[in-house]
């Protein structure tokens, strides 16, 4: 089975690997694309010899099986409209920015029978497979820290050698400032309509835009979520973001440790998992967004020494995609990358807010 896609949103992460991956892997096509902007449709279809579509055209397309909804700003409302549509969901995260969105997907996707996936690409990574075989070796587990040094993209990417975005359409401005309003909806019932332009950008583009994966790889490594009971805001000048230092407990009562800084000067994205068990640790190196063939590293310090397993070349991204076409082709879907892990994870972001100072 051929597994036939239609992506929606051509920005830097389609760009940079979901369409060069879906272009050369086996038993998957890349047949339609859309954008607001429609000489960036224009250009990469021909490149990847696809069509250049809007988005009502792509769900409507008879030969799309699935779209990677990849717009910016949430995608539940984009994968409602494809599900609706008959065709299977890869969405991009933040998934949604409200409850309501998200479960309005699930009862869609329930309804159709179609499989609605949310782009969790970390919980696939081999590294947190190797690391959840290690556990044992290091006895009762006591700590677990998540490290995060988030650069600006600019040196992220630079690789890649991507184009500028043009002006956009006449058009897309309308589409732009109804998003912007449903976006400021779903943000008025996560945070509260009173709520600080600086902690709705805190909930939006930290949280849901980056902290998020966090949530996702402590659920798949077997933690559950942590229950928050402190948290702390540094360096918070301007628009930048600010540097997050959260601590809680976990559901196996260890202790969770959470940094993530703002390191705009830093040439390179770094976050790293230390679980520390009363025999030794685990410690994974994950890695960088935007290298499509890079992976992530295991250490294990144990009673019987250090050792580094050797992991397959196969990223994150590209176990994420053959995990989605299995679903498809009637297998089960991965347990940590569904609509009720991302539920999960937005009620333990507006937790981490609650205990602000």
């Amino acid at each position: 089975m051929t597994l036939r896609w239609g992506v929606l949103g051509l920005g830097t992460i389609a760009r940079a690997v979901h369409l060069p991956l879906i272009a050369r892997l086996p038993g998957h096509e890349l047949v339609a694309l859309a954008d607001l902007d429609p000489d960036r449709s224009a250009e990469l279809a021909a490149r990847y010899g696809a069509r250049a579509l809007d988005a009502a055209g792509l769900f409507a397309a008879d030969d799309v099986d699935a779209v990677l909804v990849a717009t910016p700003g949430r995608h539940a409302a984009h994968a409602v409209t494809a599900l609706r549509a008959g065709k299977h969901v890869l969405a991009e995260k933040p998934f949604a920015l409200s409850a309501d969105e998200a479960e309005e997907a699930a009862e869609v996707a329930a309804a159709t029978g179609l499989v609605l996936q949310v782009g969790y690409m970390k919980v696939h990574d081999r590294a947190v497979t190797t690391a959840v075989e290690a556990l044992p070796e290091i006895g009762d587990v006591r700590l677990v820290q998540i490290s995060v040094r988030h650069p600006v993209d600019g040196p992220q990417v630079d690789h890649l050698r991507l184009s500028a975005p043009g002006p956009l359409p006449a058009g897309a401005a309308e589409l732009i400032a109804a998003d912007d309003v449903a976006e400021n909806r779903a943000l008025d019932v996560s945070v509260g309509a009173d709520a600080s332009p600086a902690v709705r950008r805190l909930f939006r583009s930290v949280l849901c835009g980056s902290v998020v994966h966090e949530f996702s790889l402590l659920r798949s490594l077997g933690f559950g979520l942590p229950t928050f009971d402190h948290a702390d805001l540094l360096a918070w000048e301007g628009g930048a973001p600010p540097t997050v230092f959260a601590t809680g407990r976990l559901e196996n009562g260890a202790r969770f440790v959470l940094d993530w800084a703002w390191t705009p000067d830093r040439p390179d994205y770094r976050e790293t998992v230390r679980i520390t068990g009363s025999a030794g640790d685990v410690e994974i190196g994950v890695a960088p967004p935007y290298r499509l063939d890079a992976t992530s590293t295991v250490t294990v310090v144990s009673p019987h020494g250090e050792r580094r397993p050797v992991l397959a070349a196969d990223g994150a991204f590209q176990r994420q995609l053959e995990s989605f076409a299995d679903a498809v082709g009637g297998g089960t879907p991965h347990p940590h990358a569904g609509v009720e892990g991302a539920l999960a994870d937005l009620r333990s972001m507006q937790q981490l807010l609650a205990v602000l100072p």
